[in-house]
């Protein structure tokens, strides 16, 4: 049986990419920090995905096992791995990195000539970029000549739901996911052959891909999430189902839906149809969301190249309209959740420096004056009570 690796255990690792690996012959080898995930899947060596709609299907996903990221018994499935996977957020690709690189070295130093790719499934642009980068730095030259010969580290653009909490009394490994789901990699980054995964699709264009998915998905999510904040709501649906809200959120997806025609050539009533098709999961009762969760890390998602300064100026660029995405960018800069680090060092840099050059600083808009003129008013705006 072929062997993948991947990285986090946590609802994304289980509920989706291992879960595709699994389903498509693979033996998945869970790494995490969990003990007590690990455990239990090596206790059982299977877990249930509940695939929530109005007619729901339960996946039992079966030949799965777990290891501690840094217990040394990992390496030793490094060896024989045709594929390794991560699904850890992008924050703690760093901390993965070095165990990546040991896991390369130890194929090297057991002369392993096969490839082996390595795709992080992360919301992050040129996530398996920025892994191949951390794991470069751990290796000698010699090393480094060997990971470039024989792994790859494909690109890839991730989607799907997967709602945290679980009702009491379901087994801690259960996880909850949503009908749809995307998993398109970049096929000219592979090294060797590319593996048939059912789920995974391949493409030579994966930048619009990825485009496609961070600035409508992940753009409608976050202003869904800090405009609900702003108005003291506590999910994702409830937020939604304010028709101010919704009527943000659209006219916000639209305008960087319109840049992204622009950019790709897309099809302007099949983007459309995507926003609605996008709007619709917001609105699903059985994958109901916090706004807490899916607005944590403002400062990652504020800056240049995030979910909603990167198509703010691809529409300022394109000579678009663009006020709805000022409203999502400053009402990400209300956002406060004393749980997340990012929330509480922005609202100390706003309280120290103010809002204007907290902006500025934040987002790389030093260049636009006029634009950050625009967000600090929707800001005090929100402020006020006076948004809508």
């Amino acid at each position: 049986m072929k062997t993948a690796i991947q990285f986090g255990a946590g609802n994304i690792g289980r509920g989706f990419i291992g879960g595709l690996l699994s389903l498509a012959g693979y033996r998945v080898v869970f790494a995490d920090i969990d003990s007590n995930i690990i455990d239990r899947l090596n206790a059982t060596g299977e877990y249930k995905i509940v695939v929530v709609d109005e007619d729901s299907e339960v996946q039992t996903i079966r030949n799965v096992s777990g290891v501690h990221v840094n217990d040394e018994s990992l390496m030793d499935v490094f060896e024989e791995a045709e594929i390794v996977t991560t699904a850890v957020g992008p924050v703690a690709l760093p901390k993965i990195a070095s165990t990546i690189a040991k896991g390369i070295k130890r194929r090297k130093e057991k002369d392993v000539s096969g490839f082996l790719n390595i795709i992080a499934c992360e919301n992050l642009f040129g996530a398996s970029d920025s892994l191949k980068g951390y794991v470069l730095e751990c290796l000698t030259q010699e090393e480094k000549e060997y990971c470039l010969k024989y792994i790859g580290f494909p690109n890839s653009v991730v989607d799907r739901i997967v709602p945290p909490g679980r009702p009491e009394n379901e087994d801690i490994l259960t996880v909850r996911v949503e009908p749809f789901f995307e998993w398109i990699v970049d096929e000219l980054a592979f090294k060797g052959e590319i593996p048939n995964i059912e789920g995974m699709i391949t493409t030579d264009n994966l930048s619009a891909f990825v485009e496609r998915k961070l600035f409508t998905l992940n753009t409608g999510h976050a202003v869904t999430a800090y405009l609900g904040k702003a108005l003291g709501y506590e999910s994702i649906r409830s937020s939604i189902n304010d028709s101010n809200i919704y009527n943000c959120v659209r006219k916000a997806m639209e305008e960087s839906g319109a840049a992204l025609v622009e950019r790709y050539n897309f099809d302007k009533e099949a983007h459309n149809n995507y926003i609605t098709k996008i709007i619709n999961r917001f609105k699903n009762p059985y994958l109901d969301d916090y706004v807490d969760r899916v607005g944590r890390e403002p400062i990652r998602k504020l800056s240049k190249t995030d979910r909603l300064i990167k198509p703010l100026r691809m529409a300022i660029g394109y000579g678009l309209e663009y006020s709805n995405l000022v409203i999502g960018v400053a009402a990400a800069f209300h956002f406060k959740a004393d749980s997340d680090a990012q929330s509480v060092e922005l609202q100390n840099m706003i309280k120290t420096d103010g809002i204007r050059n907290t902006v500025v600083k934040v987002t790389g808009l030093n260049d636009m004056p006029d634009v950050v003129d625009k967000i600090v008013d929707a800001y005090c705006r929100i402020s006020d009570g006076k948004l809508f």
